[in-house]
């Protein structure tokens, strides 16, 4: 007996209707989602970024495409903000450039303490009690003969040991030329020059075998030489010494109206930027004193104490090449070419006293007084030694005729009694001037 066949799942509820409405649910879900992915992205999942965040260039071309569309108002107004955004610019430009220049005087200053720093040396602890000295003498500077190589050529044979004196003269002063440069012979001091201020002297000197440095042709100098007073031409000793400084050499500055008795280069110490004789005439005037102010409005503080020293000769003083001294050099320079009433010597005077005071920064140079019988001014000489006995025995190594404006004879008078021992020679001359 044969056996029937089994009807499958399938087969059953009706035959092939369950398989269709299944195809047709899964249709619309597909449909479904495309039309979901193509609302959120329309141009498909390939697109590249370019097309879905447009670039800066399209951005700015819509925005000059569209720039025509601006109204008046509104491009004066951009107008506007662009000329203040230049104008901000050009300030903060302006600031840039000022705080750059303060920072490099800054570095400059930096380096000109490691400098310094780097010339003291190590550093050392303080000794005990009494024991502690600080430094006198200031570094040489280190020569440059790019400054002046014809006058280098010149001071190389002239200098002894970088030393040397120098004066300034022009023919008006012709006697006390000869005079002083007649004594320096008579002492036996090689190392000297004349700084010729004229054709005249310049063809003197040579004529006389004396050491002559005529400048290069300069329009002031040459002015100030030919026709200049004494007060003009000592002004234009401090321009002219920096070079002799630069080029390394340390100076005694000479005015003409001296008489050497001995050689200085012996009696100097060396242990200062300037070292210079006195216009003092005694201990107390020449090397400082305590001088007391009486104020009696002031009741019980009436008196105020002031220190007081007489003032430096600028027509007698050793000054060595060194940073200090070039500067006193050029700050005395600066004031005289700006201040043309000034006495050459109370500037001088003022450049090297006056302290650090708000609003002025002073000279930070040391300095010493020659001793005034030694390098003895006039009125040292006419109102005491000569009327002293003891005194009259001691033999000055210069004297300046500073005090008294009848100089020629005066130094005449103190060859004979310095020199010839005419004892008597000094005695015809008032201890002041006549007038």
């Amino acid at each position: 007996m044969m056996a029937g066949r089994r009807e499958g799942p399938l087969m059953k509820s009706g035959g092939g209707g369950g398989i269709g409405s299944r195809i047709a649910v899964a249709i619309g879900i597909g449909i479904l989602c495309g039309c979901v992915f193509a609302f959120l992205f329309p141009s498909g999942f390939l697109a590249s970024p370019a097309a879905i965040y447009p670039s800066n260039t399209s951005i700015k071309s819509r925005q000059v495409n569209s720039s025509p569309c601006e109204s008046p108002e509104r491009l004066n107004m951009l107008k506007s903000e662009l000329a203040s955004l230049t104008e901000k610019n050009a300030e903060l430009k302006k600031q840039v450039r000022e705080l750059s220049s303060k920072i490099q005087l800054a570095e400059q200053g930096k380096d000109q303490a490691q400098k310094q720093f780097l010339t003291l040396g190590t550093l050392h602890k303080a000794g005990p009690f009494g024991t502690v000295k600080g430094l006198r003498t200031n570094p040489s500077v280190l020569p440059d003969e790019s400054v002046n190589p014809g006058l280098a050529m010149i001071l190389e044979k002239v200098a002894i040991r970088k030393e040397l004196i120098v004066a300034l003269a022009n023919s008006n002063v012709r006697e006390m030329l000869e005079v002083w440069f007649a004594s320096i012979k008579r002492v036996g001091i090689p190392n000297y020059i004349v700084v010729a201020l004229d054709d005249e002297t310049e063809n003197f000197c040579k004529s006389k075998e004396v050491p002559v440095y005529r400048r290069p042709p300069d329009e002031n100098v040459d002015s100030i030489g030919k026709t200049g007073s004494n007060h003009a031409v000592s002004g234009l000793k401090f321009h002219i010494l920096r070079e002799f400084l630069q080029l390394g050499y340390s100076v005694l500055l000479s005015d003409i109206d001296i008489v050497y008795l001995q050689n200085p280069f012996d009696h100097l110490y060396r242990d200062s930027d300037v070292e210079s004789m006195s216009d003092g005439h005694n201990n107390m005037t020449a090397y400082g004193f305590n001088d007391v102010f009486d104020e009696q409005s002031m009741g019980w503080a009436r008196y105020a104490h002031t220190m007081r020293i007489w003032v430096y000769n600028s027509g007698f003083f050793f000054i060595r090449p060194t940073i200090p001294a070039i500067e006193l050099l050029d700050r005395v320079a600066h004031r005289l070419s700006h201040e043309p009433k000034s006495w050459d010597q109370a500037v001088f005077n003022e450049e090297l006293f006056y302290p650090s005071h708000p609003g002025y920064e002073g000279l930070h140079a040391a300095k010493r007084t020659m001793d005034i019988y030694l390098f003895m001014n006039s009125k040292v000489l006419f109102k005491t030694v000569r009327k002293d006995a003891q005194l009259r025995k001691l033999k000055p190594v210069i004297i300046h005729v500073n005090y008294h404006p009848d100089k020629l004879p005066r130094m005449k008078a103190i060859v004979e009694f310095y020199v010839n021992e005419k004892q008597n020679a000094l005695d015809p001359f008032p201890d002041g001037s006549d007038w």
